[in-house]
């Protein structure tokens, strides 16, 4: 990405974030006084997921290795002490979602699980406003927050390419050449919610509403990049990506619906539109082939894949609650 189409890096909202976005911005490794203020601030964290300080803090060490920011020093990217302090964000987080309730089938019942686990009401129905109630400014609202990972659409899963084999790593290629588009730039999934946005007059560039992020939704996004660029945690981000396409095809309909509904055509709905067709086939292939295709190689991965699936659709579902209750939506507005 050109330094032109890159943001600032953002301001920090708190001890751990500004610990971070120092690091990034100077290229100078956190201290050892920097580090334990680091540990004591998480100590303190009742609930990692809505904690904006930490989520920040994930969001942008997870930028070195996509670039999202113009000032970022690269050489910050694997610095040891930064990776440090990354981890024990990571690790805090991980620590808040261990105790979801996580079914433990045979490798066997793998797809079934995650059918009735997709089939369940994880938060409200944000989708559902968007088709019938919402305005342009709260569209505008919604496709700006989901810009944080939108914009990178695919790039997380991609860590796991060489982590697979057989049947999963066959699934996920095929799976991202659709995202990618086969060869097309301009059909690029991430492209098309660009075009959105700019239909929308929202600022396309990647990170260009970080700041304006809510915890919750930096939170779904850091999920992805930190299952993805640990090769432990391979199952969980398989997991995580058949939760998604499972989930994807009703409220893009519901999306594009609402923009035509609001008298918006393409390019505004063009990427929804894509993904009722796109994510119907996909939600095949990630349950059969990836994450049954994964579970069959390594049975022993069963229990990673059914927590990346709720951990993932738990997190959604807060970001959901947030934005009902940043809109003032109540239940009746919000139901499925």
């Amino acid at each position: 990405m050109s330094n032109a189409r890159k943001v600032a890096v953002p301001r920090p909202v708190g001890a751990v974030s500004a610990v971070v976005l120092e690091a990034i911005g100077t290229g100078r490794s956190p201290g050892a006084e920097q580090r334990r203020g680091v540990a004591k601030r998480l100590d303190d964290v009742a609930d990692p997921v809505t904690d904006h300080d930490l989520q920040l803090a994930l969001f942008a060490a997870y930028s070195l290795h996509y670039g999202h920011f113009a000032e970022a020093d690269a050489r910050t990217e694997w610095d040891p002490q930064l990776i440090a302090v990354r981890s024990a964000v990571e690790e805090r987080l991980l620590a808040s979602l261990d105790g979801l309730a996580v079914p433990e089938p045979t490798a066997e019942d793998v797809p079934s699980r995650l059918r009735e686990l997709t089939s369940r009401t994880w938060g409200p129905s944000i989708s559902s406003y968007l088709l019938r109630r919402a305005s342009v400014e709260e569209f505008r609202d919604y496709v700006a927050q989901r810009s944080v990972y939108q914009l990178m659409e695919a790039d997380p899963h991609t860590w796991a390419v060489p982590r697979l084999v057989g049947r999963a790593k066959a699934a996920l290629v095929e799976i991202q050449a659709d995202e990618y588009a086969a060869g097309r730039p301009e059909r690029m999934h991430s492209r098309m919610y660009a075009a959105m946005m700019r239909a929308l007059d929202l600022d396309d560039r990647p990170g260009a509403y970080v700041e304006a992020a809510l915890p919750e939704m930096l939170a779904v996004t850091n999920l992805m990049s930190l299952f993805g660029l640990h090769r432990r945690w391979i199952g969980a981000l398989v997991g995580q990506l058949a939760a998604y396409e499972m989930t994807s095809t009703t409220p893009s309909r519901r999306c594009a619906n609402g923009l035509r509904r609001l008298g918006l055509g393409a390019p505004a709905t063009e990427y929804y539109d894509e993904h009722v067709e796109a994510d119907a086939v996909h939600k095949q292939l990630a349950v059969v082939e990836l994450a049954g295709g994964l579970v069959a190689a390594e049975p022993a991965r069963t229990r990673d894949v059914l927590f990346g699936a709720v951990a993932s659709l738990t997190v959604e579902g807060r970001f959901a609650a947030a934005m009902a209750q940043r809109w003032g939506v109540g239940a009746d507005d919000a139901a499925a």
